[in-house]
């Protein structure tokens, strides 16, 4: 039964991964590699991202302690995850091709290293446990959550890049850019004011990222059709 659960956490978990390099063309682009590279760009931006910590918010592990939430702070650390934008950013720079290869590749190889760090030792060690439990399933939902966030931001990312962009649409992907860092944090705000459970806050991050995603789509949409990508 355990190894069945197992089983099954891994398939939830990285089925969709596989489906999405599989079945979204970039695989006929010879982009594994491609997508190992932005995995390794992954794995060195979070080492960069834990010295920006460790450097600037040494103390921060002794407020959680007492109990104590500094809005502050929070918002502070969450700035450090501009470096995700920029990571994803040379991530694009280095995968030739067009403009969709370019997002998917970066997307799928980004958020595959993403899931492999944060989630295998995870499953490996609690998901082979003696009990089940849903908190493995709903850690393998939030990995698929993770990687339509990813997808919306590489897409974003890749618009903002372009000098093209229509003008009308600066706005709104510059808009969506500058708030990617603090997701989280206004999750979590909007989960403390309704006294959301896990499974409606994974509920509100799941359409989050839908929402999110549905705007990159809907701006590289307009983009592609003004140049005929």
């Amino acid at each position: 039964m355990t190894l069945y659960h197992f089983g099954n956490c891994l398939a939830l978990v990285y089925v969709p991964y596989h489906m999405a390099y599989k079945f979204s063309g970039i695989s006929e682009y010879a982009s594994f590699s491609k997508c190992v590279y932005a995995g390794g760009l992954y794995i060195f931006t979070q080492l960069c991202k834990m010295l920006l910590l460790a450097t600037f918010f040494p103390d921060s592990d002794s407020s959680h302690e007492s109990g104590e939430y500094d809005v502050l702070l929070e918002i502070l650390k969450a700035t450090v995850d501009f470096a995700d934008l920029f990571g994803l950013y040379f991530a694009l720079n280095s995968i030739p091709g067009k403009g969709h290869a370019k997002i998917l590749t970066a997307a799928v190889g980004w958020a595959s290293a993403e899931v492999l760090v944060t989630r295998s030792v995870f499953l490996w060690v609690g998901a082979r446990g003696s009990e089940f439990s849903w908190r493995y399933v709903r850690a393998c939902a939030e990995a698929n959550v993770s990687l339509l966030q990813t997808g919306g931001c590489a897409a974003l990312v890749w618009l903002r890049a372009r000098s093209d962009l229509p003008p009308r649409l600066a706005p709104l992907v510059l808009s969506l850019l500058l708030l990617a860092p603090y997701r989280s944090l206004l999750e979590e705000a909007v989960a403390a004011a309704l006294s959301l459970s896990a499974w409606p806050l994974l509920a509100l991050r799941a359409a989050h990222a839908a929402v999110v995603a549905l705007a990159a789509l809907a701006a590289y949409a307009v983009l592609a059709q003004q140049i005929a990508v």
